[in-house]
């Protein structure tokens, strides 16, 4: 064994033997347990940066991990490939994206590979395949026989620089998730799925998800928003419409004085119409359509309208209130009207002083009297109803439900529940993209591609530059086709599906990707689902999770698997940090365009920044094929788990890179110094009772192990794990194999440094494998059992014991670790680092923590 430790010929040696003998191909397996281990595909954007490292080392030394423990472990990697920026980038190098995703592919791959991932790689596809987006297709197609898609006309989050549609939950304080710009509104026909429909059952199974974290739930439950509340009608004036309204006030209904619609509601349009009004209506919708929706949302938004010139009548007072558009009104809430109550509502009772409307009191306070003209906010606390017909007197909370049946017996509303949540719009006019399989016959309608008929193919032959709609409009020979049902010219839809949708059922179709008969074969996928351990970023907290979780549902209910919830647990890994340098005169640094302060380009001073997320933009970025060129993979896994806590952030740091090269560097020479001891060694059942370093030796061992399986099993503390396995590599060091029986000590080292290994091996699989071979064990150390502690040898002998007085800590004794309560108290209180705290004074409590504390409460 070479005392040199060579990662790059080790690594590439195991890579090899790893991929020849298929080791991480998964098969289902009745005799044993499955485990599906799964990190968030990746988009393929031609380089793998230190988040991915850190996202996939977690997932693999679970994936390995549970793979020694017994489990029939599923570990798959794919591509989430369809998507804008490879249509942006294939515009700039005038190229196709289709060659532009699979090239990068090609690229990724390898740079997975050579960090040594546990991966199923016959199970890869990416999304952009054809095999997987004609089955997608198949599922719209079945979601739209079941009435779950659907074509309207609707207000959409539109963003320029992208040229496509936004779904609500792609919109982040009025900025385009990918590119950051501002999103206005626009009126598109657009596709639609109902997750709706499922808004309850997703609500309510987070309850269900105890292996989430609590922060990802919340986030969830605000998403879906549910609301206890009364849907009331209001009869529009001369006109057989209505505006329903949902509220959860219907206590103050008798206060309402006008109507607020949301400007994009199609009522601003149609009330308005034909009148004098039109014209301020039409150039108010066109002024708010281009503010932020956050903004409008704000308390502090100044509160402006205009009146459509219709009204509305009061269910139960008859008063005529006029219909305002209002910019404080947002479409997706509720039904994009609200009844006002500028009496006991803070936003209403500021629009009634600005445009000179009625404000009525229907809600006194106990003890005073308000008097509208006097009033300077709405009142908003509780109290007694006035002006409100037979429910004066009642308590205002009282009457929200007496009222609520008031309004369901005269059929004018009633009880109901509303979600935040709203459909999920899916079209987008970009072509790098599945294609919506439908077609448009004047004759016929809507109709949907045949299944014998699928996949609908994207062209080949496209121009990609076609501003503000999709460039498959423009290629007639996509665009124009047949009726399939009367044979007629008809035109194809054009626009192509959100990308989430290929995100949001992925995870099933890894279970039987050759499957050809169907997206799904339900018997393998009821075999690997649910995931057991899903692992990705926070923020696909709503988006993705979300979307995913709906669909799992569809799935179930078109009987093609019997999972509800796609994900047991969920890990939310920490973003990867690095401190930012800036010059004043060439910007942004890479960190190697600094040294000693200075700008290595032009010799200024290079300013240190925040330490922030590592980005492109900001130049602070590790290129991971540097880092294992320089170091090896082993050293770039051992760096990202042994750093920070997974579902912490994680700060770069070159010093910390060089101290787990060096740790490695030490443990391969523990080895290689050692290998004749590895020789022929035969296990003993006695180690050397009376051995007192054996024994220390063997317990410290056998703690490792406990500790180690431990930070796994439960919590994924990996970095305190690898701290356990350094501090058994130290006490290895210190040991001495010549001293005492020879064969005790070689028995008990050997059994030392195989634990250490075989701990180690999940994160830092390749410098194991070698050992574990120059030990001279038989098979691969991945097949190898998990290493189980032997309770008895872990127990430690003697325990320290701290000793409080009133609090604080006044000394420290040994005492043997079976001893009882009394007898450590007695010991505790006859320690001479205590007496002086103690003596003369009356003790008034004595409370013993076994093995850790003596807290003694003296009188002061």
């Amino acid at each position: 064994m070479c005392m040199t430790y060579n990662p790059r010929e080790i690594e590439e040696k195991w890579q090899k033997c790893w991929e020849e003998n298929k080791t991480f191909k998964a098969t289902e397996d009745t005799g044993k347990e499955k485990y599906y281990l799964l990190e968030m595909f990746p988009y393929p954007s031609g380089r793998i940066h230190m988040g991915h490292v850190r996202n996939y080392t977690i997932g693999d030394v679970a994936a390995r991990y549970k793979r020694m423990k017994g489990y029939n472990v599923l570990h798959p990697m794919g591509w989430d490939a369809f998507g804008m920026p490879a249509e942006n980038a294939a515009i700039q190098s005038k190229t196709h994206p289709a060659k532009w995703t699979y090239s990068n592919i090609d690229i990724m791959r390898q740079q997975l590979k050579r960090l040594g991932f546990s991966y199923d790689w016959d199970r890869e596809f990416a999304t952009s395949d054809l095999q997987y987006y004609k089955w997608e297709q198949w599922l719209f197609i079945r979601m739209y026989e079941k009435g779950l898609a659907y074509r309207k006309k609707s207000y959409v989050n539109w963003c320029a620089t992208c040229q496509t549609v936004l779904a609500n939950e792609q919109v982040e304080n009025g900025l385009c998730w990918r590119c950051k710009d501002e999103v206005s509104q626009k009126e598109l026909s657009q596709w639609f799925l109902r997750i709706t429909k499922y808004a309850g059952e997703l609500l309510d199974s987070l309850g269900g998800l105890a292996g989430w974290p609590e922060r990802v739930v919340a986030m969830q439950k605000n998403w879906i928003g549910r609301s206890y509340g009364t849907e009331i009608n209001f009869q529009i004036e001369g006109s057989e419409d209505q505006i329903t309204v949902f509220t959860t006030r219907p206590d103050t209904l008798y206060g309402a004085t006008f109507m607020s619609i949301a400007p994009e509601n199609p009522l601003a349009v149609k009330l308005s119409g034909g009148t004098e009004y039109a014209g301020r209506v039409k150039a108010f919708i066109d002024k708010v359509l281009k503010q932020d929706r956050t903004v409008r949302s704000s308390e502090d938004l100044e509160k402006e309208g205009v009146f459509t010139g219709a009204y509305c009548i009061n269910p139960v007072t008859g008063y005529r209130m006029p219909v305002y558009a209002a910019n404080f009104v947002l479409m997706e809430y509720g039904t994009g009207a609200v009844m006002a109550v500028p009496a006991h509502d803070q936003r209403d009772f500021e629009f009634a002083k600005k445009y000179g409307l009625e404000i009525k009191v229907v809600i006194q306070p106990e003890n005073s009297e308000l008097k509208p003209e006097a009033m300077t906010e709405a009142f908003v606390d509780e109290g007694i109803l006035v002006n409100s017909g037979q429910f004066n007197g009642q308590k205002n909370t009282d009457a929200v439900n007496a009222i609520s049946g008031y309004l369901e017996n005269r059929k004018q509303g009633g009880r109901a529940v509303n979600y935040r949540l709203k459909d999920w719009g899916i079209s987008r006019q970009r072509y790098w993209g599945n294609p919506i399989p439908i077609i448009y016959c004047d004759s016929c309608g809507t109709v949907a591609v045949p299944e014998k008929d699928l996949p609908v193919v994207l062209p080949e032959d496209i121009l990609l530059e076609v501003p503000g709609r999709s460039p498959l409009a423009e290629c007639r020979e996509f665009a124009d086709t047949t009726c399939p049902e009367c044979g007629k010219p008809a035109l194809r839809e054009t626009d192509t599906m959100d990308t989430f949708v290929e995100s949001s059922w992925y995870f099933e179709r890894y279970a039987c990707p050759d499957f050809d008969d169907g997206p799904l074969d339900a018997s393998r996928v009821d075999y690997w689902m649910p995931v057991d351990q899903y692992i990705g970023g926070i923020e696909h907290a709503v988006l993705h999770l979300l979307y995913a979780r709906f669909f799992s549902k569809v799935l179930r209910d078109l009987g093609l698997s019997s999972v509800d919830e796609p994900f047991t647990n969920l890990l939310t890994q920490g973003m990867v940090c690095m401190e930012t340098y800036r010059c004043e005169s060439c910007g942004w640094l890479y960190p190697e365009e600094v040294e000693n302060s200075l700008c290595r380009k032009c010799g200024k001073n290079a300013l240190a920044g925040r330490v922030e997320k590592m980005s492109k933009s900001t130049k602070n970025v590790v290129d991971p094929e540097n880092l294992i060129k320089k170091y090896g993979a082993d050293t770039a896994r051992l760096f990202c788990l042994f750093a920070a806590p997974p579902e912490k952030g994680l700060e770069w740091s070159d010093k910390g890179v060089e101290g787990c090269y060096r740790f490695l560097q030490r443990l391969w020479r523990l080895v290689a110094e050692n290998q004749e001891l590895f020789k022929d060694v035969v296990s003993v059942d006695r180690y050397g009772a009376d051995d007192s370093d054996v024994k220390d030796l063997r317990r410290k061992t056998h703690e490792t192990i406990k500790k180690v399986t431990g930070d796994i099993e439960k919590r994924f503390h990996y970095n305190t794990a690898i701290s356990a396995v350094m501090e058994l590599v130290n006490l290895l060091y210190q040991f001495d194999v010549k001293k005492g029986n020879r064969l005790f000590r070689i028995s008990a080292f050997r059994e030392a440094v195989e634990a250490a290994v075989l701990l180690l091996s999940p994160m830092v699989p390749h410098i194991c494998e070698e050992m574990w071979k120059q030990m001279k064990n038989s098979g691969t150390i991945t097949d190898a059992p998990w290493p189980v502690f032997d309770p008895q040898v872990a127990k430690a002998e003697t325990v320290e014991i701290v000793i409080q007085v009133n609090g604080k800590v006044r000394g420290k004794i040994m005492a043997e670790a079976d001893m009882s309560r009394d007898e450590v108290q007695t010991k505790a209180l006859e320690c001479e680092q205590i007496q002086q705290w103690i003596d003369g004074k009356k003790i008034n409590k004595v409370i013993v923590v076994p093995g850790k504390l003596v807290s003694v409460v003296v009188q002061k």
